[in-house]
């Protein structure tokens, strides 16, 4: 008769693998850490105003604070995907900073394009979609912090994740921006807005199959 054999325990990733996702994390943050750094240092040893800066020197204040919520939001969120850090109490601590982050780095976003005179292809179709995932990044914090304090880790975890994929969206629009300027085309209002709108949809893409696979692992191995 033959034996019955039980499935082998999942092996836990070995340390360097643990590191591979926050490290390219890490990595797609750069160039918009070192843009937004560059506009904040411009204010700072009040640069020539021009048309394309002229607005932040209006209105300092939204573009300063975006800034330095949005900076360390996408680089300390990005520590939140390492296994051996969900499990200690270093992750509840973050989480506490990451939540007024990313609130701050989405509802600015949204102050900015309402109070922002800005260039004329960021106009039409791309404020409404500024609009929109600037609102939605803000209401999936917020569930996502109702869902922790039910001790639901699970839809906490899928939220959390939606809304890191859409504050990391500015890491990503660098790369669905290459395809018209390696043509060397220019960019008007429809190029423009399918352009940015694309780097959010690649993101909403991944965190929604992230959340799907988190879903398929067991409990004990679920992000919390």
């Amino acid at each position: 008769m033959p034996t019955l054999q039980k499935n082998p325990a999942p092996t836990a990733p070995s340390p360097a693998r643990e590191w591979i996702v926050p490290a390219l994390l890490i990595l797609l943050s750069v160039v918009p850490v070192i843009a937004g750094a560059f506009r904040v240092g411009e204010l700072a040893a009040d640069a020539p105003v021009t048309p394309e800066n002229a607005r932040f020197f209006a209105a300092p204040v939204p573009l300063v604070l975006h800034i330095a919520a949005a900076s360390p939001y996408c680089v300390l969120g990005a520590f939140q995907f390492v296994p051996r850090l969900r499990r200690r109490r270093w992750h509840r601590v973050s989480g506490r900073l990451l939540a007024p982050l990313g609130l701050t780095a989405a509802l600015t976003g949204v102050w900015m394009t309402l109070l922002y005179d800005v260039p004329a292809i960021d106009t039409g179709p791309l404020v409404v979609i500024r609009l929109v995932v600037g609102a939605a990044m803000a209401a999936f914090i917020v569930l996502g912090v109702l869902a922790v304090r039910r001790r639901d880790t699970a839809r906490h975890s899928a939220w959390m994740i939606r809304a890191y994929a859409i504050g990391q969206g500015a890491g990503t629009q660098v790369f669905t921006h290459l395809p018209w300027m390696l043509a060397g085309a220019e960019f008007d209002q429809p190029t423009r807005a399918v352009a940015m709108g694309a780097g959010w949809a690649v993101n909403a893409v991944v965190a929604e199959w992230a959340i799907r696979r988190m879903r398929g692992r067991s409990p004990g191995q679920a992000l919390r």
